[in-house]
């Protein structure tokens, strides 16, 4: 199954992904500072893991096990974390509570 991507106002492509850790660095970019980093496996809406993990930025408060939606592009993700020109590659923009699929059918 391919991921399932979505293209944001600023360029970033957004994705859902789940934490499964987190990053303590005590020596950042100042533009960093105060940051909270986090591990996340990308996921597809069906919650099965690909590609490769990402390190990201929380802006949402998001714990060990959330489903999450995240920006990957660094001029996405610093202007929705409003820290401009920040060295950010990723970013965790939202914590996901539910996704619902829709199977359509076409009659012939």
């Amino acid at each position: 199954m391919s991921p399932p991507r979505h293209r944001g106002e600023n360029g970033g492509e957004m994705r859902l992904g789940r934490v499964i850790g987190n990053v303590v660095s005590t020596q950042k970019n100042d533009k960093l500072q105060g940051a909270k980093l986090l591990l996340v496996q990308p996921v597809s809406s069906n919650a099965e893991p690909f590609g490769t993990v990402v390190l990201a930025i929380d802006a949402t408060q998001a714990g060990l096990g959330d489903t999450v939606l995240l920006v990957i592009e660094g001029r996405a993700a610093s202007t929705a974390l409003r820290r401009p020109g920040a060295p950010v590659d990723a970013a965790i923009l939202g914590i996901v509570d539910q996704i619902e699929q829709c199977v359509v059918t076409v009659e012939p």
